[in-house]
C-alpha cells in the first residue's frame, strides 16, 4: 500500500506543477486557431470606455454634410457653366465647341491651345467665344489642334464699339488680364460701367460680340483719352470655347 502510495505521489506532484503551462497552450492554441480574433474582442472590452463619445459623432457628421455640400458646389457650377455652353453653341449654327487642352504659365494671359483643328473646319482669323463673350482669335490651326491669340495678349488689336457713347475704339493686349481701350477722339462721353461689344463695322470678328465692360477711364491720356476694360468672359479660368468657323 504505501508503495502505491509512493508512486502516485509524484504523478499528482507533476500535474500540479504543469497544470498553468497547459492552460498557457492551450489559451496560445485558440488564438492561433481564431487568427487573433479572441484578442481582438478583448482589446475591444478593455477599450470600450476610450472609444469615441458623441462630440467625435458629431462632427464627423459635420464634416461629411460639409463634403456632401461642396461637391453639390462644385456639380451646379458645372452645370451652370454646361448650360451656358449649350445655349451658346444654340445661338449659332456657325459655332464649333472646342476643349481648351493646354496653357503655358508663361504665357497664361497671351494664348492657350484648343482641341479642333483644320480637320473640323477651323482657320486661322476664327473668332473664339466663351460663355461671357469674345476672347480671341485663331492664331495658327494644326489638323487636330489651333493656337488662339487672347485679346490680353499685346499683339491683340480689335475694333471695339462703346454703345451708349457711340464711340468706335481699338482694344488693346497688355499681357495682364486688362486690356486698353484707345480711341482717337477726345471728346468722349465715356464712364465706367459701359459696355464694350466688337465693331459693327468690323471685318475681322463678327459684329456685336460682347467684349467686357469699361472698369476706369483716364482722361488725360496722350492723344486721346484711354480706359480699362474687364472682360465679361472669364479668360483666366476657361476650360471650354466655341470657336466661330467661317
Amino acid at each position: 500500500m504505501q508503495a502505491g502510495r509512493r508512486l502516485r505521489l509524484p504523478s499528482l506532484r507533476l500535474i500540479r506543477v504543469s497544470w498553468p503551462w497547459l492552460l498557457v497552450l492551450l489559451a496560445l492554441a485558440g488564438v492561433r486557431l481564431s487568427k487573433g480574433a479572441v484578442l481582438n474582442d478583448l482589446y475591444a472590452l478593455l477599450s470600450r470606455p476610450f472609444w469615441p463619445g458623441s462630440a467625435q459623432s458629431e462632427w464627423l457628421k459635420a464634416a461629411q454634410q460639409l463634403d456632401q455640400q461642396t461637391r453639390l458646389s462644385v456639380l451646379e457650377a458645372d452645370n451652370r457653366r454646361l448650360r451656358e455652353m449649350l445655349e451658346l453653341q444654340r445661338s449659332s449654327g456657325q459655332q464649333l465647341s472646342a476643349p481648351v487642352i493646354s496653357r503655358e504659365a508663361a504665357g497664361w494671359w497671351q494664348q492657350l491651345l484648343i482641341g479642333r483643328g483644320s480637320l473640323q473646319g477651323v482657320a486661322p482669323g476664327d473668332a473664339v467665344v466663351a460663355p461671357g463673350g469674345l476672347i480671341g482669335r485663331v492664331a495658327t490651326v494644326t489638323p487636330t489642334t489651333a493656337t488662339v491669340t487672347l485679346l490680353t495678349d499685346p499683339s491683340s488689336r480689335v475694333g471695339v464699339w462703346v454703345g451708349r457713347s457711340q464711340r468706335h475704339g481699338l482694344l488693346v493686349g497688355t499681357g495682364t488680364a486688362r486690356p486698353l481701350l484707345r480711341f482717337i477722339q477726345k471728346d468722349l462721353n465715356l464712364r465706367p460701367g459701359d459696355v464694350v461689344v466688337t465693331s459693327p463695322a468690323s471685318t475681322l470678328v463678327p459684329p456685336n460680340l460682347t467684349v467686357g465692360v469699361v472698369q476706369s477711364v483716364d482722361d488725360d491720356a496722350v492723344p486721346a483719352p484711354e480706359a480699362v476694360v474687364q472682360l465679361s468672359a472669364p479668360v483666366d479660368a476657361v476650360d471650354w470655347v466655341q470657336v466661330r468657323v467661317r
